[in-house]
C-alpha cells in the first residue's frame, strides 16, 4: 500500500450566518499527498481554498470528515506572519523552540545550523539581523520559506505565497520555492491564484462546487 503524507475523506466544511442559515465551504473533499509530491489547489476567490488549507494544517476544524496529517508541518502564509520584534535569523528559528518540536528531538545547536544553512539558500545571510520591518516584501517571504523549513517537516503548507508581491517578486520566491523544493523529501500543498505558481508543482486540483477536481475537468 503506498504511504501517504496527507489525506482526506468525504472532508466537510459549513458556518452558520445570521439568522440559521448554513453556509457550506466544503462539501466532500477527497483526496491524498505522496511524500515529495507538490500539489497545487486552484480555483475562484470565495472557494474555501484558504479554509481548506487551514483545516488540512490543523489551524481550522471540519465540520465532518477525517484528515490524516503528518506531525511535522511548515506554514507559509500570504501575508507572512513574522514575529516584528525578532530578527530574521530568531524567526527562522522560531518552529524550532516549540514544544512539539523538542518533544521530536529537534535540538537549539541543530536549528541554528539548519536555519543558517537556509539563509544562505535564500539568500538571506546578510540580512539574518535585520528586523521584517527592514525587508522588502520578498525578503520577508523568503525569511517566511527558511522558516518553515527548518524543522524540516514532511509537509509545507503555502497559502498565495506570491498574492502579496508584485510580480518580479513573485517570479523570485517560485524560483526560490522550487529550488528548495527539488530533490527535498517534504511534500508541498499550495494554494495559489497564479497559474506560475501551480507550474512548480506536480499536478493541479481545482476547488469547485466544494470538492476537488482534476484540471481540466
Amino acid at each position: 500500500m503506498t504511504r501517504i503524507v496527507l489525506g482526506t475523506v468525504d472532508l466537510k466544511k459549513s458556518f452558520r450566518l445570521p439568522g440559521g442559515r448554513k453556509l457550506e465551504i466544503l462539501k466532500g473533499v477527497n483526496f491524498s499527498v505522496a511524500p515529495g509530491e507538490k500539489v497545487a489547489i486552484i480555483g475562484r476567490s470565495g472557494a474555501g481554498k484558504s479554509t481548506l488549507l487551514h483545516i488540512l494544517g490543523g489551524l481550522l476544524r471540519q465540520t465532518s470528515g477525517t484528515v490524516t496529517r503528518p506531525a511535522g508541518i511548515g506554514f507559509v502564509f500570504q501575508a507572512f506572519h513574522l514575529m516584528p520584534e525578532l530578527t530574521v535569523f530568531e524567526n527562522v528559528v522560531l518552529p524550532a523552540m516549540s514544544a512539539r518540536a523538542v518533544a521530536s528531538g529537534v535540538t537549539r545547536a541543530a536549528a541554528e545550523r539548519r536555519a543558517e544553512e537556509l539563509l544562505e539558500k535564500t539568500g538571506l545571510s546578510s540580512r539574518r539581523n535585520h528586523l521584517p520591518s527592514e525587508l522588502s516584501g520578498g525578503e520577508r517571504q523568503r525569511t517566511a520559506l527558511a522558516r518553515a523549513l527548518v524543522t524540516d517537516p514532511e509537509l509545507v503548507l503555502a497559502d498565495e505565497p506570491t498574492g502579496n508581491l508584485d510580480s518580479m517578486t513573485g517570479a523570485d520566491i517560485l524560483r526560490v520555492l522550487a529550488d528548495l523544493s527539488k530533490g527535498g523529501s517534504a511534500s508541498l500543498v499550495m494554494v495559489t491564484h497564479s497559474p506560475e505558481a501551480a507550474m512548480i508543482c506536480d499536478r493541479t486540483l481545482v476547488l469547485e462546487d466544494g470538492v476537488l477536481k482534476k484540471q481540466g475537468f
